[in-house]
């Protein structure tokens, strides 16, 4: 299982974000979703994919840890996610998402936290010299379409909805080498 990342974790470490019910956003295989949950976090894992949740599922129960993961589009209706979340996070999955349809995804981000509540986002910079290195729209070597953002576009879609506490480019660390990606971390008003 791959350990979070060290932005999600220097989040916990530095105690800007405590034990709190949290919402994995695009969690696929579940992996830092079953961190947080081994840690006394009460987390959600939203995904997509039937077949990611069922892999985080399966994960979980053979470490012993207790999430919940759901089926859901993230930029559609979102009924079965019940309660509201102290902490909400997606690593890497913003880019994913294309600019006609983030809109939406925010306002289902922002109605699923409670006030003063942290967002942690982590996209794909459009300065990030991967698949292809220019071009807002860029193929991956397993043939998906992914939307690379620069710092004012984020600005923008995110203090529409929440109050930025940092915004800034980042390096990552990837299968193929270190991407440039942009870290956001809000606070619902």
């Amino acid at each position: 299982m791959r350990p979070p990342p060290d932005t999600l974790v220097d989040l916990i470490q530095s105690g800007k974000v405590r034990p709190c019910r949290t919402i994995d956003l695009g969690c696929g295989a579940g992996n830092y979703a079953i961190s947080l949950g081994g840690h006394g976090f009460e987390v959600t894992g939203v995904d997509s994919s039937p077949t990611a949740i069922s892999i985080a599922q399966k994960n979980a129960l053979k470490l012993g840890v207790r999430c919940r993961f759901i089926v859901a589009d993230l930029t559609g209706d979102l009924h079965g996610v019940n309660g509201r979340f102290d902490f909400a996070f997606e690593w890497e999955f913003l880019h994913h998402i294309f600019p006609e349809d983030r809109e939406k995804y925010l306002n289902n981000v922002y109605n699923l936290l409670n006030p003063k509540a942290s967002y942690l986002s982590v996209c794909f910079s459009e300065g990030d010299p991967q698949f292809g290195g220019t071009g807002k729209f860029r193929s991956t070597p397993i043939g998906t379409t992914l939307y690379f953002s620069s710092e004012s576009e984020l600005r923008d879609l995110f203090s529409a909805h929440f109050i930025i506490r940092k915004l800034k480019t980042i390096e990552v660390a990837g299968k193929h080498g270190s991407h440039q990606a942009i870290c956001v971390l809000s606070e619902r008003d």
